[in-house]
């Protein structure tokens, strides 16, 4: 699966636009990872628990949209995006969405190629 944050691939083109494909997941804060994260916040640096959660999140939501993609036999996902909002307090959900697409290759354009002649 081809997946792009741009309306279209460079060596691919549009055949058929298949429609909105979305996948997502929501997280709550752990309480051990929230005590760890408050110290860590008190004395400066990256919040490592929140980051590599947020990063399983993105995983789990692209995932979940590429499968989406495949039960309308998709060859790629163009637009790709995500987007996040809070739930309730301590859990928010991430969102991955896009636009569902059949591909084919680009054909070659030989008039672009140069030949140079020898005498």
């Amino acid at each position: 699966m081809l997946l792009t944050t741009q309306d279209q691939f460079e060596d691919q083109q549009i055949t058929q636009t298949l429609g909105l494909v979305k996948g997502s997941t929501i997280r709550a804060k752990h309480l051990g990872s929230d005590i760890l994260s408050v110290l860590r916040h008190m004395v400066g640096g990256e919040l490592t628990e929140y980051t590599k959660m947020l990063a399983e999140s993105r995983e789990q939501a692209i995932d979940r949209m590429i499968a989406e993609a495949d039960r309308q036999n998709a060859d790629g996902i163009v637009g790709l995006r995500f987007t996040t909002s809070a739930v309730m307090q301590g859990s928010a959900e991430l969102l991955a969405y896009g636009t569902a697409v059949k591909l084919q290759p680009k054909p070659n354009d030989s008039s672009d190629s140069t030949t140079i002649g020898l005498e």
